[in-house]
């Protein structure tokens, strides 16, 4: 069996919290590795953390215009944000968000998600005891609190926040079928097209109200849509799957999760190294080679994709000794690619942090009994690793 026919998905498969073996031994041993896919095009997997690193951060010899490169007709939907855009276009739309995601700018938002935190473990400690335990944290906590950050950041009035909240889980529910998640995204862009229009009427004090008072010349609605739709999606199911995951082995490491209760600042190394260690997008927006060249001794043709493994990367032992296990701390905290590299690292990253390192502590002060209660059930086959449930009792 030849090696494409052997892994053609092993970049998106996983073992419990671990990348399956066959990833290691792809990175050990051919570390651009050819994939054929249907259609009969090469696409080309980079696994070690330097060439991922290299590529990410090399806009000059990959592009991210997936709408240009597979050549999108006219009535064809472009897919649209900043991660499938290059530059200059990439630098224009960039620009406006930067200073919104400052922690200058992000502390404004602290209080508010320590409230909607207390707020929603008050709902967990109601329905345990109305209902019984268990309760799915994932439903009752891990979802609600990303998409309502993202209403709070771009100002959704609080009494449309419950409406947003079921679209936001909507577009991410892929178990009633491609057609269902495919409706939740048009609502959604059809909400915040005219959220945007009625934000250009009377400014509010979210970002899309400073973006329209400060640039709203320059921005059509549809772009500022647009940019704020790719907000909601880099920034809900990332964060749910991490503040899932996460939860999950502070739970099955209970002296971990007793610092992260008792020790003040301990959080902000523990979600550093479970950022890395749990990488929950799996894999990088695709890249697309400029031009004919080499990558790792590998010949890659113009026009040919290639997909970095945040996942291989973020396990190389290039950075460190026992990348396979949890070590708070690290000397090599900060090289993680969780987040991507380059132009197109995450912009929300700072936002995320935030989440993890309110919502964490928080939920082990309030329920120091914290355990699993029952079976844990992962996706299978995801770009965007992560529990489809995650049943606690106490």
């Amino acid at each position: 069996m030849s090696a494409t026919e052997e892994f053609p998905l092993v970049q998106f498969m996983r073992e419990g919290f671990d990348p399956v073996g066959e990833l290691a031994r792809i990175r050990a041993e051919q570390p651009v590795f050819p994939m054929e896919i249907p259609g009969g095009q090469t696409v080309y997997l980079v696994t070690r953390w330097e060439d991922v690193r290299g590529v990410l951060g090399d806009h000059e010899r990959f592009s991210n215009d997936f709408a240009g490169v597979i050549g999108l007709g006219s009535n064809q939907e472009d897919p649209g944000g900043l991660g499938f855009r290059d530059p200059p276009e990439h630098t224009r739309l960039r620009k406006y968000l930067t200073p919104e995601f400052t922690m200058h700018r992000l502390r404004r938002l602290e209080p508010r998600i320590e409230a909607m935190v207390e707020e929603y473990l008050d709902r967990i400690e109601a329905k345990g005891a109305a209902e019984g335990m268990p309760v799915d944290l994932v439903e009752e906590f891990a979802l609600p609190i990303p998409s309502l950050v993202v209403c709070e950041l771009l100002g959704v009035p609080y009494d449309e926040r419950a409406g947003f909240v079921k679209i936001s889980k909507d577009r991410f529910d892929f178990t009633a079928g491609p057609e269902a998640s495919l409706q939740a995204i048009n609502d959604a862009m059809t909400y915040l097209t005219d959220l945007v229009a009625r934000e250009r009427l009377d400014p509010g004090d979210g970002l899309l109200g400073q973006l329209l008072r400060e640039h709203g010349d320059e921005l059509d609605d549809r772009t500022l849509a647009s940019m704020a739709d790719g907000l909601l999606t880099g920034g809900h199911d990332t964060s749910t799957s991490m503040l899932a995951l996460g939860t999950l082995w502070l739970l099955r490491n209970p002296e971990q999760a007793a610092k992260v209760r008792e020790v003040d600042g301990y959080v902000v190394d523990v979600v550093e190294e479970l950022l890395r260690y749990m990488t929950v997008v799996q894999v990088a927006f695709p890249r697309f080679a400029r031009d004919d060249l080499e990558l790792h001794g590998v010949p890659i043709k113009k026009g040919e994709m290639v997909l970095c493994s945040l996942t291989g990367a973020n396990r190389d032992p290039f950075l460190g000794d026992d990348m396979n296990e949890v070590r708070p701390g690290r000397e090599t905290a900060g090289s993680h690619l969780a987040f991507g590299h380059g132009i197109h690292r995450c912009i929300g990253a700072p936002l995320a942090q935030m989440e993890m390192r309110i919502a964490f502590p928080a939920l082990l002060r309030r329920f120091p009994g914290l355990r699993v209660a029952g079976e844990v059930p992962f996706r299978e086959l995801a770009i965007v690793y992560g529990v489809k449930e995650l049943p606690v009792s106490w």
